[in-house]
C-alpha cells in the first residue's frame, strides 16, 4: 500500500485568557476548507484530535478540556470600520462536531494581537510603542469586540506583570470591549422576564435567570442544586449524576431559550447556553490553594462548559455576570448583595475576576451596550500542523 505524505498547514497555537487554541489565517487551509462546511469542520477535528473515544485527545493538538478543544480562523474583514475578521470553532472532544453557535470571549483576547502578527491589520493602525486599537468582527454572533494590543518596537508585547487567575505566569495586560454584546433585535432576556421558573421532568423546579448577553447563559441558585458556591473541578466533574443533571438543565433551558427545538438538540450543541450557579460571596480556598476572601469579591460564580465544571470562568460567561449583575433583581443581581452595579467581581475556580458591564432598559426591553474586562494572551508555537491526508 502507497501511503500519502500528511498535509503540512500554517498554523500558530496561542493562549488568550484561560485558554488555547490553534489559529489559522483563512487563506493558509486548503480550499476546500475556506468555506464553511463538513471539509472545515473535518479538518478542524482532525487538526485537534476528535473525536476521541479515549477523550484524550493524544493524536492530535487539543488538551482534552474544553478550554484547549478549540480553533480560530482570522480572515480579512468584511464589514466597515472593522480590521479582521474572527470565526470561533469550539471542537467536542469525543464526538464528531464543531460547535460554531457562540464566541470564545478568552481566545478574543488573541485575536487582535494574532492578526498583527499574521499582517491582517493595516501597518498605520500599529503604533511604534503604544496600544494597538483592533476593531474585531465576531463573525459567529455578528458583534464588534476591540482590543487593546500593547506594542513595543513595532511588535505586539506579550510580556508583562499583569495576573490572570486560572493562568501560572504573568504577561501583558489586554484590554478588551465587548460593544452590544446583547442578542441582536431581539430582547436580552429571551422570556421577557428577569427570573424565570423552569420545570425539569425528574430533576425539579428552579429559579433561573436566561440571558443573552456575551453567551446564551442560564443562571440558577448554587442552595437550589445542594451546592454552596465555593466548589472546585474535583467536586463536581467527579460526580457523574450531577454531570448528567446539570446538562438536562441546561438542555430544557435551551428550549425555554429557543435556542433549539426539543432537548435532544442539546447533544449537537454542547457551546451554547452555558449553565452557571451563583451564590453569595464567601471565603474559600481556589484550586491553586490560596484564599479568596469574601471581602474582595461581589459573589461566588461556577460555570459548566462542555459538559463539566470550567477550571476558571469562560470570557463570554464573564459577560454575562456582569450585564446581569447590572440589572437589579437578576438571580446573579440578587446574589451580589443587589442594587446598582457597573463592574463586579466575582470568586470562580481558580481565583478572581472583575468585569465591567453597562445595561439599559429601551421600550421596556435591556439591552447590554458595553462590557469590559483584561485578559492576556501568548503565542507558543508558530509554525505548521500536520494532518494525515483524507
Amino acid at each position: 500500500m502507497r501511503f500519502q505524505p500528511q498535509q503540512k498547514i500554517p498554523a500558530t497555537y496561542m493562549r488568550g485568557g484561560t485558554s488555547k487554541g490553534v489559529f489559522f489565517n483563512l487563506k493558509d487551509l486548503p480550499l476546500a476548507a475556506q468555506v464553511a462546511g463538513p471539509a472545515r469542520d473535518a479538518l478542524l477535528m482532525r487538526v485537534i484530535g476528535s473525536p476521541d473515544v479515549y477523550a484524550k485527545q493524544i493524536d492530535g493538538m487539543g488538551g482534552a478540556t474544553s478550554s484547549t478543544s478549540k480553533t480560530v480562523i482570522l480572515s480579512p474583514c468584511t464589514q466597515p470600520d472593522h480590521d479582521v475578521d474572527y470565526l470561533f470553532g469550539q471542537v467536542s472532544i469525543d464526538k464528531a462536531f464543531v460547535d460554531w453557535s457562540g464566541n470564545c470571549g478568552n481566545l478574543s483576547s488573541a485575536v487582535g494581537a494574532f492578526a498583527i502578527t499574521c499582517g491582517l491589520i493595516d501597518p498605520k493602525r500599529v503604533p511604534d510603542n503604544g496600544i494597538a486599537v483592533v476593531r474585531i468582527w465576531q463573525a459567529n454572533i455578528k458583534k464588534t469586540i476591540i482590543a487593546h494590543v500593547p506594542i513595543t518596537h513595532g511588535q505586539v508585547q506579550e510580556t508583562g506583570d499583569f495576573t490572570l487567575d486560572g493562568v501560572t505566569f504573568p504577561a501583558a495586560e489586554i484590554k478588551l470591549e465587548f460593544i452590544n454584546p446583547s442578542a441582536a433585535n431581539a430582547d436580552m432576556f429571551p422570556t421577557g422576564h428577569l427570573v424565570d421558573t423552569l420545570e425539569v421532568p425528574d430533576v425539579g423546579t428552579f429559579d433561573v435567570t436566561m440571558i443573552n448577553a456575551g453567551i446564551p447563559t442560564i443562571f440558577i441558585r448554587a442552595e437550589d442544586l445542594g451546592y454552596t458556591g465555593d466548589e472546585l473541578q474535583s467536586d463536581i466533574n467527579s460526580d457523574q449524576a450531577a454531570l448528567s443533571r446539570l446538562e438536562t438543565i441546561r438542555a430544557y433551558g435551551g428550549v425555554r431559550m429557543g435556542l433549539f427545538n426539543k432537548v435532544e438538540d442539546a447533544q449537537t450543541r454542547q457551546h451554547t447556553p452555558k449553565i452557571a450557579f451563583v451564590a453569595p460571596a464567601s471565603t474559600y480556598l481556589s484550586s491553586s490553594g490560596s484564599t479568596v476572601n469574601s471581602n474582595d469579591i461581589d459573589l461566588l460564580v461556577r460555570a459548566m462548559s462542555m459538559g463539566q465544571l470550567h477550571h476558571a470562568m469562560m470570557g463570554t460567561a464573564a459577560v454575562a455576570i456582569g450585564t446581569a449583575a447590572a440589572i437589579p433583581n437578576t438571580l446573579v443581581n440578587i446574589a451580589a448583595g443587589g442594587g446598582h452595579f457597573s463592574s463586579v467581581t466575582f470568586g470562580h475556580p481558580s481565583g478572581t475576576l472583575t468585569v465591567g458591564a453597562q445595561a439599559e432598559q429601551v421600550n421596556d426591553k435591556w439591552l447590554a451596550t458595553k462590557a469590559i474586562m483584561s485578559r492576556s494572551a501568548r503565542i507558543l508555537m508558530e509554525g505548521w500542523v500536520r494532518i494525515p491526508n483524507a
